[in-house]
């Protein structure tokens, strides 16, 4: 069982920055993808941007240029940076850890940090 810890959200203007964190209760070294999730009101849950074991990173079309994950193995903590804030980044933001084990995934989520983006 891993519990993450999301914190950083909050209120921010147009072309702010914030940074989310999310402190995992297991060494992130042995989680094989960790990743940034976010869901606005009335829309479904997709994907930010995710950071794989080695090293590997991956965005959505609509964040690359402005956000950054990048992780610090000895705090077991998973960082997002996000610049360039706009109104349709306001959204629910959930950190997410996916841990290969005996051939299955298994998948854990935080309880998620509000951010909100004034104009």
């Amino acid at each position: 069982q891993v519990q993450l810890v999301e914190s950083g959200g909050g209120l921010v203007q147009f072309g702010g920055s914030l940074r989310l964190s999310c402190a995992a209760s297991a060494s992130i070294s042995s989680i094989n993808v960790m990743g940034w999730y976010r869901q606005a009101p009335g829309k479904q849950r997709e994907l930010v941007a995710t950071l794989s074991s080695g090293g590997n990173t991956n965005y959505a079309d609509s964040v690359k240029g402005r956000f950054t994950i990048s992780r610090d193995n000895t705090k077991n903590t998973v960082y997002l940076q996000m610049n360039s804030l706009k109104s349709e980044d306001t959204a629910v933001y959930y950190c997410n850890a996916n841990i290969r084990s005996s051939g299955y995934w298994q998948t854990y989520w935080g309880q998620g940090t509000q951010v909100t983006v004034s104009s």
